[in-house]
């Protein structure tokens, strides 16, 4: 009985394969299927980090027209400084920096632990009108020990040249107050006015560094 093997080439086994082995009752027991449609690209861990950087083309993090939409997932970031804010910025390609020109809006609301007080509103000093500062997603993070804030960022068609990037952000933690701890959350949603291709995106607090953290990059797929 004559070995068979499979040829290494006719497998999809890149960090960011979108199809994938699946069995079925054809002869040769295997057919084609569809990977999932967020696929993971790249996991940063944070330790005492100044910032969290993610650049296409490097230690595997793919942030080109491969997928229309990328999302960031940010998981118990822990800042090194109290009241420190999160925050993002970008580079098109070519550019350094992270000094790309945003406008921006940006809302929230906080709960008082003791239920004393809470807000919704919005937030100018998060937003930006032709900035080329960071772009604030959480403001006052606490640095206590129990304390961080996760979240998302949603980058849409990056790639393109022809329209601006829009961004998307959504996050919740533990507010400022050590002495009357809050559930605070914020959205903020805008644009990189630019029309080339965004390869490279930051992660930093406004003071200090990110003392701990994971933030995951995916590629979302079929969107």
């Amino acid at each position: 009985m004559a070995i068979s093997k499979f040829n290494y080439n006719s497998f999809n086994v890149t960090p960011v394969a979108g199809r994938a082995l699946a069995f079925d009752a054809d002869a040769d027991g295997f057919t084609t299927a569809s990977g999932s449609s967020m696929i993971l690209i790249k996991t940063l861990t944070a330790s005492s980090s100044a910032t969290l950087d993610f650049v296409d083309g490097t230690s595997d993090v793919v942030l080109d027209d491969t997928y229309p939409v990328y999302k960031f997932e940010f998981i118990n970031i822990h800042a090194a400084t109290d009241q420190a804010d999160f925050n993002f910025q970008v580079n098109v390609a070519g550019a350094s920096g992270f000094n790309e020109t945003i406008t921006s809006t940006h809302f929230g609301g906080y709960h008082r632990s003791g239920d004393g007080a809470s807000s919704l509103g919005y937030q100018s000093g998060g937003h930006q009108a032709q900035g080329t500062s960071y772009q604030r997603i959480f403001a006052d993070s606490n640095n206590g020990n129990t304390d961080s804030s996760s979240g998302h960022l949603y980058l849409f068609n990056p790639s393109s040249t022809t329209f601006v990037t829009h961004f998307m952000a959504r996050t919740v933690g533990r507010g400022s107050d050590t002495s009357n701890a809050s559930s605070t959350f914020y959205y903020t949603g805008g644009y990189v006015n630019a029309t080339a291709a965004v390869d490279e995106v930051s992660f930093k607090m406004s003071s200090g560094d990110i003392d701990a953290g994971i933030i995951k990059l995916y590629g979302i797929a079929d969107s």
